[in-house]
């Protein structure tokens, strides 16, 4: 159990959202970072949705309230616990009295904040993530709060307390492969987001599909939870194409009338009738994710074949890291 201290707004309880409620209306929402939140549980041995608390602005404080081994993953900040500095993607153990702090983003955008066992919150259709936009989930359905108590779902074989130092996991930038840029494309910081066609993609001029592939995109401060604005050259079509709306995912990269692509992320809507130029692969999303306001991407048009390949090595990096924490748990008892 653990208390918010300080905080400037913006973090949320997140899990691995809800991925059975299209038909409702409702967005599967959960985790912008979901291989940061699964990693986390991983280390502390919890069930691979339990649910964390996404930092979003830094700084943030906690009060430790009870005894708890605690996890913190996803974006590089400044982690202490009673000014002990804390790696970024490790396991520890924190007791009464104590504080912990996040601050200092040196880079990443998304930070979670794992208890043992999981936050306990109501689950609403099957999730415990917080979505803002229908102010339900989470802690009353809102942004976290200075004052509000965590509270952790209880346990019948919690793992014993993490051991002084503790223990974690190589950053996902070290672990995966990176995605391999194209020859033609000039060296820069920007991040590789690969991506496969989509329904509308044939449909877009020449011009336009050399320039989602060679240019640069910034990511716009208009960007949110539920999609990513790009700025960069205007997409155009060859011709006007009327659409309905239809169904859409996190990934999807749209292409609204004016030009400028917008990549669907975790809050996505369901249905849309923008033409649809490509999907970002899953196993880049937090890619994406940790990449901060104002900084490019480079789209990198991949093959089924090749995102298969990227999803069964984050499959296998999550696998390996599970098996460690579950390895480090036996040597506790």
């Amino acid at each position: 159990m653990i208390r918010i201290a300080y905080t400037i707004g913006l973090s949320t309880i997140q899990d691995l959202g809800r991925d059975h409620n299209y038909r409702h209306g409702v967005s599967i929402g959960g985790a912008m970072d979901r291989l940061a939140l699964e990693m986390g549980n991983a280390l502390l041995g919890n069930n691979r949705s339990a649910a964390a608390i996404e930092v979003t602005l830094f700084p943030i404080k906690f009060e430790i309230l009870a005894n708890v081994n605690i996890a913190v993953t996803g974006a590089d900040c400044s982690i202490e616990l009673d000014g002990q500095q804390i790696n970024p993607n490790w396991a520890f153990h924190a007791v009464k009295g104590q504080t912990l702090s996040l601050s200092k983003l040196n880079s990443g955008s998304f930070a979670y904040v794992h208890l043992a066992g999981g936050i306990d919150v109501p689950e609403v259709l099957g999730s415990r993530s917080t979505y803002l936009r229908c102010a339900f989930g989470g802690v009353e359905g809102r942004m976290l709060r200075s004052g509000d108590v965590i509270h952790t779902v209880p346990q019948t074989d919690p793992m014993p307390p993490i051991a002084r130092g503790g223990f974690g996991a190589i950053a996902p930038d070290l672990g995966l492969t990176k995605p391999e840029r194209a020859p033609s494309i000039a060296a820069d910081s920007a991040t590789i987001l690969r991506y496969l066609p989509a329904a509308e993609h044939d449909n877009f001029d020449d011009a336009s599909l050399d320039a989602l592939v060679s240019a640069p995109w910034q990511i716009t401060p208009q960007s949110s939870r539920a999609g990513y604005r790009l700025a960069g050259p205007n997409l155009s079509m060859i011709d006007k194409l009327e659409m309905r709306s239809h169904g859409i995912v996190p990934g999807v990269i749209q292409v609204p009338p004016g030009g400028a692509p917008i990549i669907q992320t975790a809050d996505s809507q369901t249905s849309g009738g923008y033409p649809k130029i490509g999907t970002v692969i899953e196993p880049d999303m937090w890619r994406l994710a940790q990449t901060r306001i104002g900084n490019p991407v480079r789209f990198q048009k991949t093959t089924y074949e090749e995102a298969l390949a990227a999803h069964r090595e984050m499959t296998g990096f999550l696998d390996k890291l599970r098996a460690l924490s579950k390895a480090y748990r036996d040597l506790l008892k």
